[in-house]
């Protein structure tokens, strides 16, 4: 009987059969309730960061040089472009991106997807800056330079050679490098600045300006034949004299096939120890060029008056063009001495081995028109 008691107990303190597993079921359901309700907001959570932004203006969004992605990412949130900056660097992390991006100036709307901010920052797609262009034409002094330049209100001329004649403030080498220091060169930079059309961010200063012009004449000499430099020592000049006979050539001649045909003239008279006398650097001596010299204008006291100073001017006195250069490093050889511009619009030259033949050209050039030409090498 006891056994029998004791097994009814244990049976009414049990409760009916199968109600232990309706609890257990009850409290799995609950704990997956509760789960997936847990899963639904990390869901919408993750959801709601992934959207894109509100929609809104274009902003312009500054990407430095070396910026990292998750940098990126905070600087699109503060821009207001993407919704949530945490989500879209495991965004990017996950799609593995962010190190194709590149630096520059973007134009981004709020409401863009991630993908194609993403799309954009790998291309490059960056706002075109505002630039300023200018033309340098080839035989232009530093001086003109300057006017042309403070005329299209770009420079402060005045800051401008200042800088153009200051060594220390471009102390780097490179073809500047061989401008030696000669008290009589009357602007650092004369013939180093090189002509060509420019087109450069609108905030540039004088100095970017200059810079850029300096590395303009590096970039070109990198297109001179294999081996010029070898050229120089065979010619027994230096840089710097080389670039002043270019000089020379590109205010004497206009028409390209005759520069190498006047930089063996120049040559023949420097090794014949003949002063040059060339119009162009009276020119350049004097305060304002003259339409037209006269004789008291060849007697200006100046380093630069090749009909009074034996050899070559202190510096160039004018930017050469690459076919000036060129001529200067391969001139033409001949007998030639002399040569006269011919009066007939060709702006051609006749040349000459002797002074008698150098003064019949010149009857020559006059009977062919009235008025027009300079003379050169021994007029």
């Amino acid at each position: 009987m006891p056994d029998r008691l004791q097994a009814d107990g244990q049976a009414l303190s049990g409760g009916p059969p199968g109600s232990n597993s309706r609890v257990a079921l009850r409290v799995l359901l609950t704990l997956l309730a509760l789960f997936l309700a847990a899963a639904g907001v990390v869901a919408l959570f993750v959801w709601n960061g992934l959207r894109p932004a509100p929609e809104g203006e274009k902003v312009t969004v500054e990407v430095a040089r070396g910026s990292s992605p998750f940098k990126v990412a905070d600087l699109l949130k503060e821009k207001g472009v993407i919704r949530n900056a945490f989500f879209f660097k495991y965004y990017l992390r996950y799609r593995k991106e962010g190190s194709g991006f590149q630096a520059g100036q973007y134009e981004l709307t709020p409401g863009m997807t991630h993908d194609a901010i993403i799309a954009k920052l790998n291309a490059g797609d960056t706002v075109k800056a505002e630039t300023i262009r200018f033309t340098i034409p080839e035989g232009f002094t530093v001086k003109q330079i300057a006017d042309k330049l403070k005329a299209e209100s770009l420079i402060d001329e005045a800051e401008f050679l200042k800088l153009a004649d200051n060594p220390k403030a471009f102390p780097w080498q490179g073809a500047m490098g061989g401008i030696p220091k000669d008290a009589d060169i009357r602007h650092r930079m004369e013939g180093y600045l090189f002509p060509e059309t420019y087109e450069m961010d609108k905030n540039s200063t004088e100095k970017d300006i200059l810079t850029r012009m300096l590395d303009e004449l590096d970039n070109k000499l990198s297109q001179l034949p294999e081996g010029w430099e070898g050229r120089l020592e065979k010619l027994g000049l230096t840089f710097h004299e080389m670039m002043t006979i270019a000089s020379l050539v590109e205010r004497e001649v206009v028409v390209d096939e005759e520069r190498p045909l006047v930089a063996g003239v120049i040559y023949n008279r420097l090794k014949e120890k003949m002063p040059l006398q060339i119009d162009a650097t009276v020119q350049y001596a004097l305060d304002k060029p003259k339409e037209r010299l006269y004789e008291k204008d060849l007697k200006v006291e100046s380093p630069y008056n090749t009909y009074q100073i034996p050899g070559l001017p202190p510096g160039p006195i004018a930017s050469p063009s690459l076919s000036s250069i060129r001529a200067a490093l391969y001139p033409e050889p001949s007998e030639y001495l002399y040569y006269v511009t011919k009066k007939d619009g060709t702006q051609t030259h006749l040349f000459a081995r002797t002074y008698r033949e150098h003064l019949n050209n010149i009857t020559k050039s006059k009977q062919t028109a009235e008025r027009g030409g300079n003379t050169g090498g021994g007029n």
